[in-house]
């Protein structure tokens, strides 16, 4: 039984006095959002680039080391993408394209991704409370698990990227799994993290899947244990399954 109702709070973020966006967020884990949201849009490469970061009256105040990359962002055009109350991004489909193609030595069974969503699903306490929340969660390379959630599937997964940023993870040893659908920005998101392998309980959009192909990087949907979809074929994951759809371009 939902014992409670998603909450959303506007948020804006400003670095070194730009503001950069007011967006629609769950207050909590907002450090680990606020640090992925400024690597997936490119504004730091790493952690150690935020110099300094308070959060006060549902903004975000950031400091960078250097400011080189921000002013090179702001300067780009932003893109409504089909984000859960229409995201923006500053990444084009061509800017995703230019991205470094992902390697990684991970080969791992589709029964492994469902026995992880299946881990996952049990450690969102939000979407178990409410049914109302998007989660996001990494593997490590030794099968423990982290998650974040949000109101937003975008939200989400920055949330959980900054977290691996701050702990300096290595992307090429961990899986990334989400509730939402991967669309182009997703893919975005973890193309420029370095994530090998991502999995969804629901769909992936054909340009997200057409990014993956051209990234190298392996794309499962419908993480659910009878109608799995494998829509890439990098050699990353194989079907011990009987249920699995190797899906068409």
């Amino acid at each position: 039984m939902r014992t409670c109702c998603p909450e959303e709070y506007p948020v804006t973020l400003i670095v070194e006095g730009n503001e950069i966006g007011t967006y629609q967020l769950t207050k909590a884990d907002l450090e680990d959002w606020a640090y992925g949201h400024l690597f997936t849009e490119g504004i730091i490469n790493k952690a150690g680039e935020v110099q300094k970061l308070k959060i006060a009256d549902n903004r975000i105040y950031v400091s960078l080391t250097d400011e080189t990359l921000l002013r090179k962002v702001l300067k780009k055009k932003k893109h409504v993408t089909a984000g859960c109350g229409n995201g923006v991004t500053f990444f084009s489909m061509t800017d995703v394209k230019r991205f470094p193609k992902i390697h990684t030595t991970q080969v791992l069974p589709l029964s492994y991704m469902l026995k992880k969503r299946h881990e996952f699903a049990k450690a969102s306490p939000m979407y178990n409370e409410s049914g109302g929340m998007h989660g996001a969660c990494i593997v490590l390379e030794n099968g423990e698990i982290f998650v974040r959630e949000d109101i937003g599937r975008h939200n989400a997964v920055d949330k959980i990227i900054g977290y691996a940023i701050r702990e300096d993870l290595d992307a090429s040893k961990l899986i990334l799994i989400t509730t939402g659908r991967i669309s182009y920005e997703m893919l975005s998101k973890s193309a420029r993290f370095g994530f090998g392998i991502v999995g969804s309980r629901t769909a992936a959009t054909k340009q997200a899947v057409q990014l993956a192909k051209f990234l190298g990087i392996e794309v499962v949907g419908y993480i659910r244990g009878k109608m799995t979809v494998v829509y890439t074929n990098h050699g990353k994951i194989y079907n011990d399954l009987k249920t699995v759809t190797t899906a068409g371009s």
